[in-house]
Order: C-alpha cells, then sequence, then structure tokens
C-alpha cells in the first residue's frame, strides 16, 4: 500500500494530515484550539467510547481555559501551535488533566503552559518549564503549598515591605493561602526530592531568622537619639539615615527596608564602607526578639501558628528548591495570588 497522501487547500487555510501538521503563518484563536484539539485526539484514540467522551470533554475544557489566558497574557504567541516542542507542551497538559479533571492542577498547568509560550528559544528556562509540565502533575495539593510556602520565604523578598499594615497584608496574601493544606511527613517531602524539585539538606534557616535578615525595617523596636548618639552620631552623614520608629514614634530606626537598601543609602550619603557594617550591628540590635516576632506574626495572622509548627515540625525548614521547584511553585503561587514577577529573575 502507498503511504502517499495528497491535499488541496485554499488560501489562508491549514492542512492537517495523520502525523504532520501544515499551518499557514498568521493563526487566530479558531485555528489554534482546532489544531491543538486534533493533536489530542490523535493521541487518545486508544481510549475506550466513555473514557475518550471524558477525556475529550476535559481537554476541550483546558484548552479552552488555556487559550482565554493566552489571549490575555501573551496573545502574540498564538502562532507557537505551529512548533513541534510546543504542541508536546500542549499535549501533556491535555493528558494529565484529561486523566485526573483536577481543577487546581489544571490552573497550575495553564499557568505553566502560558509561561512556556514566552519563550520561544531553546534554553535553560524552556527546558525547565518543560519538565515543570511533566513534574506538577505528580505532586499532591499540600506539597504545591509546602514548595509555595519554601519559595516565599526563601527565594523572594517583598519590595514594597515598609509599614506594619504591609507586613499584615503581605502574610494574608503570600503565606496565608497556602497554610491550611502544608504536610508534616518524612515522606511528603522525599517524594518531593525524588520528583526533582528540591533537595532536603541539613543546614536549616528559622522562620523568625528568615523574617529579621529579610525585613527589619517592620521588624525594629526603636532606639533612643540618645543610644543613637552613643554609638552612631561621630559617623558623618549618619544622622541622615534616621527616622521615627515604626512602633514607636518617640523613638527612631533607620530608614530602609531591609539591609541592602540600608547599605545604598549609606553610600548616597557618602559613609565609608568600612563604617557600614558599625551601623547594621547596631540596627541587629534593636530588632524585635524571637518570642516577640513569632507572637507578632501569629496575632497578625492565625495562619502563621501553623506554618510555624510545620516549618519547626519537618524537613520543610531544610529543603532547597531546585529550578523545577522554583518554577512550580511560582506558578502555584501566581495562580492562587495573582503576582505577575517574571520567572526569569529566577531562572535565567
Amino acid at each position: 500500500m502507498s503511504d502517499k497522501q495528497v491535499q488541496k487547500s485554499g488560501d489562508d487555510s491549514f492542512n492537517i494530515q495523520a502525523k504532520s501538521v501544515n499551518i499557514q503563518p498568521g493563526l487566530t484563536y479558531s485555528d489554534v484550539k482546532e489544531i491543538a484539539l486534533d493533536v489530542f485526539k490523535n493521541n487518545f484514540e486508544h481510549l475506550s467510547v466513555v473514557a475518550a467522551d471524558t477525556a475529550k470533554k476535559r481537554a476541550e475544557e483546558i484548552t479552552g481555559k488555556f487559550l482565554n489566558e493566552l489571549e490575555k497574557r501573551n496573545s502574540e504567541a498564538l502562532n507557537q501551535a505551529q512548533d513541534p516542542d510546543f504542541q508536546y507542551s500542549l499535549l501533556t497538559v491535555q493528558k494529565e488533566y484529561a486523566k485526573s479533571g483536577d481543577k487546581n492542577l489544571g490552573d497550575l498547568l495553564v499557568d505553566i503552559l502560558v509561561e512556556r509560550t514566552k519563550v520561544d528559544q531553546r534554553g535553560l528556562l524552556q527546558i525547565v518549564l518543560n519538565e515543570s509540565l511533566a513534574v506538577a502533575p505528580k505532586l499532591t495539593t499540600s506539597q504545591l503549598c509546602a514548595l509555595s510556602i519554601i519559595f516565599s520565604l526563601k527565594y523572594t523578598r517583598y519590595l514594597k515591605m515598609n509599614s506594619l499594615d504591609m507586613l499584615k497584608n503581605y502574610i494574608e496574601y503570600r503565606l496565608a493561602p497556602f497554610a491550611k493544606d502544608l504536610p508534616k511527613s518524612q515522606a511528603s517531602y522525599q517524594h518531593l526530592e525524588f520528583a526533582g524539585c528540591g533537595s532536603i539538606s541539613i543546614g536549616s534557616s528559622s522562620i523568625t531568622s528568615i523574617f529579621k535578615q529579610t525585613y527589619p525595617g517592620v521588624l525594629t523596636t526603636g532606639f533612643s537619639k540618645e543610644q543613637f548618639d552613643g554609638e552612631i552620631k561621630q559617623i558623618s552623614g549618619s544622622e541622615k539615615l534616621l527616622t521615627p520608629c515604626l512602633r514607636d514614634k518617640s523613638l527612631f530606626q533607620f530608614n530602609a527596608t531591609d539591609f541592602e537598601v540600608l547599605k545604598n543609602k549609606t553610600k548616597e550619603n557618602e559613609i565609608s564602607e568600612t563604617e557600614y557594617p558599625k551601623i547594621e550591628n547596631f540596627w541587629k540590635k534593636y530588632l524585635i526578639s524571637d518570642e516577640q516576632l513569632k507572637k507578632n506574626l501569629i496575632n497578625k495572622n492565625e495562619s502563621m501558628a501553623i506554618i510555624y509548627d510545620v516549618w519547626e515540625n519537618s524537613p520543610m525548614k531544610n529543603m532547597s528548591l531546585t529550578s523545577v521547584g522554583i518554577a512550580i511553585a511560582h506558578a502555584y503561587t501566581r495562580s492562587k495570588t495573582g503576582d505577575s514577577d517574571d520567572l526569569s529573575i529566577w531562572i535565567n
């Protein structure tokens, strides 16, 4: 039998054969949707009638959701439907959602796939996103929550942390949504390690030390003018760094959200680099105590009690994320919070 096939088409049309797709440039939403569903159909014909019908409905649902998100976030990427690597990624999303029908997983996969459309050249970011699409379906919701908490605490810094209200909003917005389902078991974190999302090390960081290092500007108890004069005033230009303390207006603190900002401000005020350590160490003497900080964070949001408990009594505190773990955590966090930070900040 001959393998030769012949098709004819008019202007602005596209041809589909059993194992290849020939598409004219300038694809529309409808074109891409038809291509996407054809790719899925050609790979799921082996299912029974009932299973195939369910799979088809789920594939149509997730494809529609993806295209809607793509139009909102990266509409110019519709032409990527012609790319074999992208088609494979799309098929991965369709297959995984067709198997589970899990809405939570569907939202996550759509988010990762939209990010994938922003990368049109093969490189580390594209490879990581492709791998993330394959790994994410292997994780439970609780494990995804753990990745999000680890990502937010260990790998991000909220640049607008300049008030106590911002601290409260940060907890409510970036941490509390993921607290309820956090896993404690050793097996949960070992599976994250097995799936390539992270590694469990000997070293660990406490939540209080992370907050103090990342957000000292909102965790300062304040110091008096006399205390400042006794240790720091002799450093020329140092008085320009002062501002009323957020926690006690009768006291002072440095006008910086964190140590990095403080260091930059000392340079702006032409303070010698050799004097900076003295200023930073002085600041650290007036940070809230660990016990007070824990109570303060829990008072701002009760979910912090859960986060503290799991962090202190599970391998969570010992886990470092891989590039795949970061990509999945980034996507899951955004799918729940709407954050729009570019993934290339962490993976480039």
